[in-house]
């Protein structure tokens, strides 16, 4: 009997040349983060690895930098965590909002243009971020919100919005619209079915989008140097780890670069459960 045609040899040899090919992509984008873990740990005044961190030997580990980004002096880390935290919560929450109004709009079968608008609606994410820092600052300076909060928070809006409007826009294309036209064939009113039914079903999609929002803002650091215009007050992490990197090379930044690190690798497992989620949801069966 003839073996299936998937447990021939040169299916299984592509198979695994497949698995390797995929491995060592793995390996050789996510090397350097192995390489700030360590050094995030380091005993020493200065960035380098030790004799004892190759060696292994515990003296040559600390969790000194930790402490100081939590307790340094005048603890300019603690300043820039909270208003990262600030800036994206608020922007995260403008994003996902105008985002999912948009996928909604778009979604809709009477609405003309769909392309042009879509196109419009991602384009901070095609258009380098120096030009729309730059634009974004002038426009701000125009009503007079340059380097202030409201102002950041509204750039980083800009910036993030597309993530949502994308994330939604997919989660709506595999939405059944005759559960909606069944509730308003019931008496339902359009307020209800929205919070009824379809919010529960793109819900997935919405917290998605608004991580990814979160994130866009949480790492963000071209556009604030033009918006922030200098001003101690908003400076978040990563503008933080910019002065850092210019005035003194601290280790204190790898803790920082590792902690961000980890919070990015819990975001995008979120993710991906949401997206896992969200297929079962519409009876698609997850590879």
């Amino acid at each position: 009997m003839a073996l299936p045609k998937y447990t021939e040899p040169r299916y299984r040899i592509w198979h695994y040349t497949y698995l390797l090919i995929c491995t060592s992509v793995f390996i050789f984008l996510i090397a350097p983060l192995f390489v700030i873990l360590p050094l995030s740990f380091n005993a020493e005044q200065y960035i380098h690895f030790s004799d004892g961190m190759l060696a292994l030997d515990p003296d040559a580990f600390s969790l000194r930098w930790y402490e100081d980004m939590v307790y340094g002096t005048k603890n300019p880390w603690g300043i820039a965590v909270r208003n990262s935290f600030q800036i994206a919560f608020f922007a995260t929450i403008g994003a996902t909002t105008l985002g999912t109004i948009a996928a909604l709009g778009l979604s809709s079968r009477y609405m003309p243009y769909k392309a042009l608008i879509m196109s419009i609606l991602i384009s901070p994410m095609i258009i380098p971020l120096i030009i729309s820092g730059s634009a974004i600052f002038f426009g701000l300076a125009k009503i007079g919100l340059a380097a202030s909060f409201p102002g950041v928070v509204m750039s980083h809006i800009i910036l993030g919005t597309p993530f949502v409007v994308i994330t939604v826009t997919a989660t709506l294309s595999g939405f059944d619209d005759s559960i909606t036209r069944a509730a308003s064939s019931l008496g339902s009113p359009p307020t209800n079915t929205f919070f009824k039914i379809t919010l529960p079903l793109i819900l997935p999609g919405i917290i998605s989008g608004a991580l990814f929002a979160f994130v866009t803002s949480f790492d963000e650091i071209v556009v604030i140097l033009f918006v922030a215009g200098g001003e101690r007050s908003l400076t978040t992490i990563p503008l933080q780890m910019w002065t850092g990197l210019r005035e003194q090379l601290s280790p204190t930044i790898m803790a920082v670069a590792t902690c961000l690190i980890v919070m990015s690798t819990l975001i995008l497992v979120t993710t991906e459960l949401l997206r896992r989620r969200s297929e079962r949801i519409r009876g698609i069966t997850p590879q």
